[in-house]
């Protein structure tokens, strides 16, 4: 599977549309005829509300299935309560808030009523159950509950993001796949005993350079964001012939340690007209750049098996953009290990650290005993740094390499990128060298420096530092600790200090 570059056309069915009418059905038969006219394979998932809509059942039970694969969309609507017995309690049929449209609004014998009937319906239908399972949003308990039972090979989830839609998915597994934890779906297992062993993949193929701190302003407390996806339906981003053209260029430069990835496609709901010409570009790009054997479209069950077949835990992966689409002196590298993720970033030749995260077992699902009440539901890991949601008061948060005379260090004019080892990047920036690796980062530079991490606001997501030695910094953060253990290098008055030019830290969750 390494180095392989995956695209999963995934579009997911819904039965109703409140918010405006609109045809539902027009957008899945033009998706197929595309998908048909172009060689293209890949995935539809069904809401329980079109499952149960026989012009839906029906056309997809019609289709090829070595072109055409069928799984399950689980957002909770009105039917599927009422036959589980659960009092509906949303707004219209469908309802995108949390505490009812997710399964987090439930108890755990209500989410278990809700899979069953999902999943048993499906196979009543379609003639047997299915193996792949997406949502925005899902909880352990559920995932744990559709796996153990039914057995899957691929679960999809949502892009990371700040409020949209009343959720957040905020410091997790940035790209490609992982397994999750048992004990936190959202983030992966540090150890095999503790894994769930069906690998799940983030959707949407965001914007690795714009996505992360789109709408961020270090003068406000806003926290609104942009959308920047291949999502057709985004005319700046998914609908932009001259965004696909670079986001396929960065996204699938082969710099990914295991394999690129990304998901393409779009839900019915949001009309024909409205991704049409965007899916219409995009398409016969796949299509071309399939044959030309620079990428390979395939249904998410089939990436689900080979990542299962091919990895025993959660491997390293890197998503690198050596260019921004409109600046070509930005630039982004994120790198994503079962213990942590990394976000390095350059921008007019200066570089910061823009994301820190530690991943951590002990780190439970906030909805694991607890049912959702609200329109919003959270789910995070454990913050470092975090250039969004701790910029403000006119401060761009992250970690900072400093000269001995507080200068800023790290500035070049081209961003390097190599693999040193399995799961080990090299990224270069001028004189100062990152490595990343599977527990550690190691910075090097051409003179002592001295790593500042800087903070404008808290909103709400910053570690509590509980005490600092000279080589260790430990944190807490709605009651988890963990840790920054310098292996080189030493704490002073909050700064990290080279040694012999020299930092390397460890992340310890």
């Amino acid at each position: 599977m390494k180095n392989r570059q995956i695209v999963n056309i995934i579009n997911f069915i819904r039965g109703v549309e409140p918010r405006e009418p609109v045809d539902l059905m027009e957008p899945v038969l033009e998706q197929i005829k595309l998908m048909k006219k172009h060689n293209l394979r890949g995935t539809f998932l069904l809401q329980y509300d079109a499952l149960i809509l026989p012009e839906y059942s029906c056309l997809l039970k019609s289709l090829d299935s070595e072109q055409f694969e069928i799984g399950v969309w689980h957002e909770v609507v009105e039917p599927m309560a009422e036959k589980a017995g659960i009092t509906w309690r949303g707004r219209f049929h469908w309802d995108w808030h949390a505490h009812c449209g997710f399964p987090v609004g439930y108890t755990k014998e209500e989410r278990e009523k809700l899979i069953d009937i999902l999943f048993e319906d499906f196979k009543e239908i379609m003639g047997y159950y299915p193996r792949v399972f997406g949502s925005w949003l899902f909880d352990s308990h559920t995932i744990r509950y559709a796996c153990e039972k039914y057995g899957l090979d691929a679960i999809c989830n949502c892009k990371e993001q700040y409020g949209t839609d009343g959720y957040t998915l905020w410091g997790g597994y940035y790209g490609q796949g992982y397994y999750p934890a048992k004990t936190n779906v959202f983030l992966p297992a540090q150890t095999e005993g503790n894994q769930i062993s069906v690998p799940v993949f983030r959707m949407l193929g965001c914007d690795p350079v714009y996505q992360f701190d789109s709408g961020t302003d270090v003068n406000s407390d806003c926290t609104w964001q942009n959308v920047s996806s291949l999502e057709p339906v985004y005319e700046e981003s998914g609908g932009s012939p001259l965004w696909v053209d670079w986001y396929m260029k960065e996204n699938f430069n082969g710099e990914c340690l295991t394999f690129g990835y990304a998901q393409a496609g779009q839900e019915n709901s949001f009309s024909w007209p409205g991704m049409k010409e965007g899916l219409e570009y995009q398409f016969p790009l796949f299509e071309k750049l399939q044959k030309e054997g620079r990428i390979q479209v395939e249904p998410l069950g089939d990436t689900g098996r080979r990542y299962k077949e091919t990895y025993r835990t959660t491997p390293a992966s890197t998503i690198s953009a050596h260019t921004a689409f409109d600046d070509e002196n930005k630039n982004s590298v994120w790198y994503s290990s079962k213990y942590y993720r990394i976000n390095l970033y350059g921008d007019g030749g200066k570089m910061r650290i823009r994301d820190l995260h530690v991943f951590s077992e002990k780190f439970l699902d906030p909805y694991e005993d607890k049912v959702c009440t609200i329109n919003e539901a959270f789910y995070e890991t454990l913050p470092v740094t975090d250039g969004n949601r701790q910029s403000g008061n006119g401060i761009l948060a992250g970690m900072y390499l400093l000269d001995k005379k507080g200068n800023e260090i790290g500035t070049h004019t081209e961003m390097e990128f190599a693999e040193k080892g399995e799961d080990v990047a090299e990224i270069r920036y001028g004189d100062v060298t990152f490595i990343l690796a599977e527990k550690t980062v190691k910075i090097i530079c051409k003179e002592d420096f001295i790593v500042e991490n800087r903070m404008g606001k808290d909103k709400g997501h910053t570690g509590e530092k509980l005490f600092c030695t000279d080589v260790l910094l430990t944190l807490s953060y709605k009651g988890a600790e963990y840790a920054v253990k310098l292996l080189k290098g030493r704490f002073e008055n909050n700064l990290m200090c080279s040694e012999d030019k020299e930092i390397e830290f460890e992340l310890i969750g």
